[in-house]
């Protein structure tokens, strides 16, 4: 062992190995494999709360999450919100490559000013969150045809109108990455995970 470490070939050996060592085992790992592509969602022109023109256009480049709301519904729709509310915050150190993207499906009454009012309850950053009224068969067609969500009326339902109650997750190509139930209690932390890989790989 002495007439070893005495060699020079043997530190030269021992320094490549503990360089090599971390490179080797940095390759060795495996990536999770990538979130299959379910739907590509269409162009659509909606408005938002500002009253300005907000469509597919305004998201290319951006990995967004699409949620299904209206302002007077009194049960579901404000724990939604508040799960969007915490997306929003735990996504902040990704800026402008993430958008959240809440489609109201009561358009009748959902004008811009009261969806102002609603993003304002929840502390939504316009530049990250927007929500989004329009024509109601613009809508329909966006969300029930382009997104793959359920919205309607039922007379049992609150105000008579229902809807999805899934986050959808859409990557930089508009493309439907994944869905999420709202009511499953690791949704959200399964969801930011896979944010975090499709921002980073696509």
């Amino acid at each position: 062992m002495a007439r070893m470490v005495s060699r020079p070939i043997f530190w030269i050996l021992f320094t490549g190995a503990i360089f090599v060592w971390p490179i080797a085992r940095t390759v060795r790992l495996q990536l999770p494999p990538k979130l299959p592509v379910l739907a590509q969602v269409p162009d659509f022109k909606l408005t938002d709360a500002h009253a300005q023109p907000f469509g597919r256009k305004n998201l290319e480049g951006k990995v967004w999450v699409a949620n299904f709301i209206f302002t007077r519904c009194p049960t579901v729709c404000p724990r939604i919100t508040e799960k969007m509310a915490t997306v929003q915050h735990r996504t902040r150190n990704l800026g402008a490559a993430f958008h959240l993207v809440s489609f109201s499906v009561d358009p009748a009454y959902d004008t811009p000013e009261r969806l102002t009012e609603y993003a304002k309850q929840y502390r939504a950053s316009p530049r990250r969150w927007s929500f989004l009224t329009g024509a109601p068969d613009d809508l329909k067609a966006t969300v029930v045809q382009g997104l793959k969500v359920g919205m309607g009326t039922a007379e049992t339902a609150p105000f008579g109108i229902f809807h999805g109650s899934h986050f959808v997750l859409v990557d930089q190509q508009g493309r439907i990455r994944g869905y999420y139930d709202s009511n499953e209690q690791s949704a959200i932390d399964k969801m930011l995970y896979d944010i975090g890989q499709v921002a980073a790989r696509g």
